[in-house]
């Protein structure tokens, strides 16, 4: 709530025979306050309660948020109130959406006069512009977030968001031209020949028998468990257990912004601490392939029970840009088409869901239950529909036997 005044000062005479002074005003708790003044003459009083008077304005002036640029505003409530309450990953895409899309179309206008014409605006701009859905409705939501803050704390006298819905995919994608294919049509996957192409390149040697890419068991690990790439980043060699033929998942590695305090400072810096989720926390079981990715990578380069199985040559953590672009480099080498780190965790759900044909017919595959568990999800419904590629070809003939 902004400070206002409620009188512009009373001037009176007291019985000591000097002049007092009083001026009204409400604080910013909404609690009714007054300034006195004293002095040996009425003019005296007066100056006194004009001088105050117009400072107090300046400041509410100062102070009023309606008043102030976008940009500065936004910032401010980024840095004062976003900051702290989530991950850093979480800021640095919300100050990345704030910096990239809306300071671009609205930074300079003062924020009490941005209307939904303005907000609509610059959706639509983003949208005819080719951006992506997820772009543009990032931006929505940090708008959302930060109206519905200056609303709630009355430093904005009508929310603009009010009224304003994110459009629906389907309409967006198609004022885009684009086909609104369903979630589980978009997953990208390596087929079986992609696979055995991506093996060859990522283990080829050069001619005096030293391998080309480092690491390149990390990336059939993977495949092979279905882990994240900063739960296998973060995983340390304590972690694993061949006997039992298990690892847990303890702990993740994230690439977030450098920052000094909350400011941005040039560069990228590796952060390790809890895994995404409280169901990412897990034991995850190996199969053979696993198991012999492990001793591959071991065999490359070991530091010790504590210390990363997939660690730089220092015995630190690799970073996830690091291991990113080798993965690129093995997908140009072997003529396929590129595809992001996480299609090797879409490969392995989905083949444990589509399951794989038997010599008697028959298909054997893991429910979207167990097949969420073994990923760290919480529901069946998110494996299914984001991260199973739908294969209704490994069916074919499995109704034999069925006829009515």
């Amino acid at each position: 709530m902004q400070r206002r005044l409620l009188t512009n000062g009373n001037a009176f005479k007291r019985t000591d025979d000097r002049w007092g002074g009083v001026v009204w005003y409400m604080d910013e708790h909404g609690e009714r306050k007054r300034k006195s003044f004293s002095g040996t003459t009425k003019a005296e009083v007066n100056k006194k309660m004009t001088d105050y008077i117009a400072d107090f304005e300046k400041q509410v002036v100062e102070s009023d948020e309606s008043q102030k640029a976008l940009q500065d505003s936004m910032q401010n409530w980024l840095q004062v109130f976003k900051y702290p309450s989530v991950e850093q990953t979480t800021y640095d895409r919300c100050e990345c959406s704030a910096k990239n899309q809306i300071y671009p179309l609205l930074g300079d206008k003062p924020v009490g006069d941005i209307t939904a014409a303005d907000i609509k605006n610059l959706l639509n701009y983003w949208m005819n512009k080719g951006y992506a859905y997820t772009t543009v409705k990032k931006a929505y939501v940090v708008l959302n977030e930060y109206f519905r803050y200056l609303y709630r704390e009355e430093l904005i006298p009508k929310n603009p968001m009010a009224n304003i819905e994110m459009m629906k995919k389907s309409n967006f994608l198609s004022t885009q031209d684009k086909e609104n294919l369903p979630e589980c049509e978009m997953v990208t996957i390596f087929t079986p020949e992609e696979i055995e192409k991506f093996k060859a390149e990522a283990f080829s040697t050069f001619k005096d028998g030293k391998r080309k890419y480092q690491q390149a068991a990390a990336y059939i690990l993977m495949l092979n468990t279905g882990l994240r790439t900063g739960e296998l980043l973060g995983l340390l060699n304590a972690d694993i257990d061949l006997e039992k033929k298990t690892l847990i998942v303890r702990q993740g590695v994230k690439e977030v912004s450098r920052r000094k305090g909350t400011e941005f400072t040039s560069g990228r810096e590796i952060k390790v601490g809890k895994p995404k989720s409280a169901t990412s926390k897990r034991t995850v079981p190996l199969n053979r392939t696993a198991v012999k990715m492990i001793e591959d990578l071991r065999r490359e380069a070991y530091f010790g029970e504590n210390t990363p199985l997939v660690a730089d040559g220092n015995g630190g953590y690799t970073k996830p840009v690091n291991l990113r672009k080798r993965f690129y480099r093995i997908l140009k080498a072997a003529g396929i088409e590129q595809k992001g780190l996480h299609s090797l965790r879409h490969t392995f759900a989905t083949n444990l869901v589509n399951g794989q044909k038997q010599a008697d017919g028959t298909i054997k595959a893991l429910s979207p239950r167990q097949v969420a568990d073994l990923l760290g999800h919480s529901t069946s419904q998110i494996t299914e529909l984001y991260y199973v590629k739908k294969d209704t070809a490994r069916l074919s003939g499995i109704t034999e036997g069925f006829e009515m």
